[in-house]
Order: structure tokens, then sequence, then C-alpha cells
């Protein structure tokens, strides 16, 4: 279904060819260099590199070979392969001293590339003239306009237009896993949508999505429409992820980076998102691949940062803040999740995991605190049911959900002065 498996897999059959074609190339130049002369055995082939037409071979030749005739034999015979161009590296042995002004040599010297020029024409077997494939100088340095720098720089938030469709875009992320981060994205989702908003949620989580869990979609796929996906409705939410795509739950995704950054882009262009106030991205944890592509290619409005009080936990989370201050996404503000935890017992409450670690880091970088959030079992039992805290049926003294309505209430509150300015005689 995704285009980039398909060129991936075309590549990797292009380069197996290509590699086939070098070994027989290898083989049929040190058969020249073997028939090459009584001493033939001596003469190999040391390495080889083809470009296209373009060969270039490191050649050492013993003491009684001829370079020029070696070069007119590889010629013909390579020929036969497609080679239009060769390029030579030999190291011939040393040579003794003929005279007290003559250079000394080193052990082993490499001799000067030799081009078609310097050889003359050559009959072919079947009677016409030919000339060998020329030759350049593989040893020479490159001139600076051979491969000019690149120039071209990442793009910045600031050169991305907003999405036809969508009006804020808004990142939810954390330094580190297991802070809450998932859970703490779908609440705040369902929050902005009880608020009277029109909302999706697109998993970027591409090696752990658990969007489709959380919210009771497991094993719905969306459809496909003109080559466009078709979000999955979940409890009014548009949803989106490769959860979703995926063959079943236990079903890993293990790509490299490229592959992973190029499945959410994927996602997010070639979906047919309604209209949307806010589309709620899930974030991996760290500042990785996905981050930087992101960032980059997507227009956000804001990000969210969720952390725990633990220090361990803090420390990521500044890393988080400081990757999105370098690539100009605004920090919305900052979640602390598991701040306290209240038996269910005896109605004992603690700070496990420390105490004043939201507020710390708020202060640190001047963002806003939106919120602490309990270590609650019942918060996990409702999102591993697929009914998250805002619109599960509370029991008593178990109504969670207007924590993450005045989070909500607060993103609202900040996020206008971050919108993206649109272009509204732009047609899409």
């Amino acid at each position: 279904m995704f285009n980039f498996i398909k060129k991936s897999m075309a590549k990797n059959d292009k380069n197996s060819e290509k590699s086939l074609q070098s070994e027989q190339l290898f083989a049929v130049a040190n058969q020249v260099l073997q028939d090459h002369s009584a001493g033939g055995q001596d003469n190999k082939v040391t390495a080889i590199k083809q470009y296209g037409d373009s060969v270039t071979l490191d050649l050492r030749l013993n003491a009684d070979a001829d370079p020029e005739e070696v070069h007119r034999q590889l010629g013909l015979a390579l020929q036969n392969y497609g080679i239009n161009e060769v390029n030579l590296n030999v190291s011939l042995p040393a040579k003794p001293k003929t005279s007290p002004s003559s250079h000394s040599h080193a052990t082993s010297t490499q001799a000067p590339s030799m081009t078609s020029d310097d050889m003359p024409a050559f009959a072919s077997t079947k009677g016409g003239a030919k000339t060998l494939p020329k030759t350049v100088n593989a040893a020479a340095p490159k001139s600076q306009t051979d491969e000019p720098p690149i120039t071209k720089r990442a793009p910045l938030q600031s050169s991305l237009q907003p999405h036809p469709r969508i009006k804020h875009i808004l990142v939810v992320a954390s330094g580190k896993g297991g802070v809450g981060k998932s859970t703490t994205t779908v609440n705040i989702a369902l929050a902005l949508q009880k608020l009277g908003n029109k909302v999706g949620i697109l998993d970027a989580d591409i090696y752990g999505p658990s969007m489709p869990s959380m919210l009771g979609v497991e094993g719905v796929k969306p459809q496909l429409e003109n080559e466009q996906f078709v979000p999955v409705e979940a409890h009014g939410l548009a949803m989106l992820s490769i959860g979703s795509l995926l063959d079943g739950d236990n079903t890993p995704v293990a790509w490299r980076g490229p592959k992973a950054t190029g499945a959410l882009m994927q996602l997010f262009n070639q979906t047919n998102w309604p209209m949307l106030d806010y589309l709620v991205i899930d974030m991996p944890p760290g500042t990785g691949d996905i981050q930087l592509t992101l960032a980059q290619r997507i227009p956000v409005t804001g990000a969210v940062i969720v952390t725990t009080p633990q220090h361990i936990a803090l420390m990521d989370a500044q890393k988080g803040i400081e990757m999105f201050n370098k690539t100009s996404i605004p920090v919305i503000g900052v979640v602390e999740n598991m701040a306290l935890h209240t038996c269910s017992n005896c109605g004992h409450t603690e700070a496990i995991f420390g105490a004043g670690g939201g507020e710390t880091i708020s202060e640190a970088y001047q963002v806003p605190l939106l919120g602490q959030l309990p270590l609650a079992s019942t918060i996990r039992a409702q999102a591993d049911k697929g009914e998250p805290s805002v619109i599960a049926n509370q029991g008593d003294g178990d109504d969670y959900a207007h924590f993450y309505v005045e989070i909500a209430q607060k993103i609202e509150a900040n996020i206008a002065k971050f919108a993206k300015q649109r272009n509204d005689g732009r047609i899409f």
C-alpha cells in the first residue's frame, strides 16, 4: 500500500543487479590479466568501481607487463559488457636506478592513467576500425565544479503554508517514553472536542502506535478514496494511525529512519482530512528523525510537552523543549503527569515521582504549566478499554475528565497567538 516500500524493493533489486555485473567485470578483467603474458599470474585486479558505463580498475602488474597493451586488451574485453570508459590505476614494481641523477622510486608506484588519445586505433574482429573506450586519470584531484556543495537549507517553519483544512496542528511530545504521553494526547484531543471543536488525531508514533487501542477501534482499517486515506471515526474524532494499517497488534514496524519518516509524511499528506479546528499529533518519544522531519515539513502551530516530576524525565523533557526552540516551533506549555498518587484504600496522597518538577521546567523556559495530572489506575484502565477518561462513565470520586478539560481550555487561550497566517486568496 505504501509507495516508499515499493520504491525500496525496486532499489534493492537494482543494487543486486549492479553488484552482479561488477563481479562479472572483475572476473573478465582478471582473465585478461592472466592471459596477458607468461608471468600473468602476478597480474591482478585489486579493486573495481563501476559508475554506469564507466569503470575504474586498480591493477597490480609485474615488471614485464606492458600497461598500454593491458589497457588495450581490457578495453576490447569490457566493451562487450557495455563499458565505454575505462580508468586505470596501475601499480608497478620498483625499477633499479640507472644513474646517480635518476629519480628514486618507491617500492610500488602508481602509473598515470592513460587516455584513448595516447592509444592507436585497432582493428576489430569484424574488420571495422574501433577505438578504445576513453579513460581519464582517476587519481587526479577533482575540480570544485565536479561536485558542487549542497547549499539548499532545510525548510523552516516560517516558510510552511498552513494546511487548507486544518486550522491548528498541535503536537504532544515527551523527551522519553513511559510518561503517559499517549494517554494525555487522546484525552486532550477529546477535551478539545468537548469544548466544541472539530478534532482529529494523527498517530506519529510509527514504532509504537497506540491510538487505535486507546480509542477502541482496533482492527478497523481506513478506507481509500481517490488514492487517499479516509480517517477512521472514533468517538467523534478523525483518527489515522500506522497501527490501523498493520495486519495485527503484534506486527512490529522494524523500519529505518527514512522509511519511518516517509510513512509519517504519507499519513499526513495522503489523507483526506475533514475540516478541523485541531489536528493533535501523538509524537514518538525522543528527538529523532520523525521529530526533525515534522519540524521541517509539517506546519505546526505549537507543542505540548508531557513529563513526570522525576529528574530523569525532566532532563529529557528539557531536550525536547530545546529541539522545538531550535526548529521554531512554539512550546505552548508543559503537562506534569503522575504528579500525585492517592491510595484508594487509606486516602493517603504521596508524590511518588517527586514534586515540583513541572513548575521548575515551566519557570526555566518561561512556558505555562498547563496542568498536573494524578497517577491513577482508573485513567489507565479507561484508556485500556478504549474509553478514555474524558468520555468514560465516571464512578463516584473517579471523575478525572476535568483535569484534561482545564488543560484544553488553557491551550485554547494560548494557541491563537501562535496560529499561522492564512492566505485566504489561495484556491485548494
